[in-house]
């Protein structure tokens, strides 16, 4: 059962090797560095689909090159990794710490994805194509000192996670026996990404953000796009997740059978027959939801799949943190089905709680007051979290009088996380430039 975060890297086993698992996407849609000749040169164009000021475009375009070639050359290996388990208050979390061999006095601090909350805390160090190199090894590599997290706790643990980062940061010479680094920079993938984004207008020691692929535009529009596509595939296919609980109940953004947090393998079997039994059903769910399709198949199973995981996983635990249900679709219209009006008078309606609602507010949304530079990178064709957050967040960053502190690029590519190395360095380096000076 696959149980971590479902972004397109491959996990690291780090403490202890039996608590972490490939993620589901990757499991689904095979190595994402194996791209045919024609999508490289997708992604080789997206990069001249950066937005941003044209004076920083110039400024930074001789500056990549430069490190585009340093890209290439070999990493060196870390001179060595500790880890252990540090104090957030009354709570513990595990660190992993690595130091490279001619340290530059800099650190880069990692925050990882989504891991579901029936796991047990543990460190996880994706590993990237096309080497299969670990982030920490990337870093290290760079003579950056490399640090992440478990977080105190798993499962929807966005507010805490931005304090436990801080923590770690604030104890690095006493868990490394080193100095305390000059500049802090903080890297973050998915729910990582909103931690980043989050941190860096709360913490002004951070240097500067690099969030991938994260809900940095607004937290709510991702919980309800999650909970459309949930109602959506129970009208689409009914009976076909509730025929897997002992009481034939269906799943609903309210509550999710307990059941079937244990049945993730007759999940993936159900709908795979199901979708392919009526393509007609399945096209009209991704036209609906406005789900990125997956463009190699054409019933899209890792985009229907991947969000479904979320649904099942992550939303008996988004209940209880927030302390109500914060999905709402009372006044939602759906378009783009074979009979609008039929869709919209059966499908179920739910009301989000105001405590939930507040909890959001207050803890999960982004304001766009930058307290320093921030990279953003994110895929086109995101399933999970979609590309439209970065059009959200670059308006509130804009209004918040910060742009010239964001700059966003796109990745002309499907998939939740779908980067490649020298594109996650190409980022770095952009966001070390933006940095320098501070």
């Amino acid at each position: 059962m696959i149980l971590v975060e479902q972004i397109s890297f491959k996990v690291h086993q780090i403490i202890p090797p039996s608590r972490i698992h490939q993620e589901y996407l990757l499991f689904r849609t095979g190595h994402l560095g194996a791209e045919s000749e024609q999508k490289q040169k997708e992604r080789e164009g997206g990069m001249s689909r950066i937005t941003e000021d044209t004076k920083i475009q110039k400024s930074v375009f001789v500056f990549v090159c430069l490190m585009l070639l340093m890209s290439a050359l070999p990493l060196k290996a870390a001179e060595g990794c500790s880890s252990g388990s540090y104090s957030i208050g009354s709570s513990q979390a595990l660190y992993l710490i690595c130091l490279p061999s001619s340290w530059n006095g800099d650190l880069v601090v990692f925050a990882h994805g989504y891991v579901s909350p029936t796991l047990q805390l543990a460190i996880v160090d994706y590993v990237i194509p096309p080497n299969n190199t670990p982030v920490s090894q990337i870093i290290t590599g760079l003579g950056y000192a490399f640090a992440t997290t478990s977080y105190s706790d798993n499962g929807l643990v966005i507010p805490q996670a931005v304090d436990d980062i801080e923590a770690l940061v604030e104890q690095f010479p006493a868990l490394s026996g080193f100095t305390a680094p000059k500049h802090v920079y903080i890297v973050g993938a998915s729910e990582g990404g909103l931690v980043t984004a989050l941190a860096m207008e709360k913490y002004p020691r951070l240097s500067g953000g690099l969030a991938t692929c994260g809900p940095v535009g607004d937290f709510r529009k991702q919980i309800d796009y999650f909970g459309d596509f949930l109602v959506l595939f129970n009208y689409f296919f009914p009976g076909v997740l509730s025929s897997l609980t002992e009481h034939n109940e269906t799943p609903t953004p309210e509550h999710i059978p307990v059941e079937l947090l244990g049945e993730w393998t007759e999940i993936e079997n159900a709908v795979d027959i199901a979708v392919k039994a009526n393509q007609s059903a399945t096209s009209q769910l991704l036209q609906v939801s406005k789900a990125a399709a997956d463009p190699n198949d054409p019933l899209s199973e890792a985009t229907i799949l991947g969000i479904l995981w979320y649904d099942i996983f992550a939303t008996n635990d988004a209940v209880e943190k927030l302390q109500g249900h914060p999905y709402d679709n009372s006044n939602r219209w759906y378009s783009g089905s074979n009979n609008d009006l039929l869709l919209n008078l059966k499908i179920s309606r739910f009301h989000a709680d105001s405590t939930a609602l507040y909890n959001i507010e207050k803890g999960f949304q982004t304001s766009g007051n930058l307290l320093g530079p921030v990279v953003t990178l994110h895929t086109t064709e995101d399933p999970i979290i979609p590309y439209w957050h970065e059009t959200l967040y670059n308006l509130k960053v804009l209004f918040a009088g910060s742009l010239l502190q964001h700059l966003n690029i796109p990745i002309v590519r499907y998939g939740h996380c779908s980067f490649d190395q020298n594109e996650l360095l190409t980022a770095f380096s952009i966001l070390s430039f933006m940095a320098a000076g501070r």
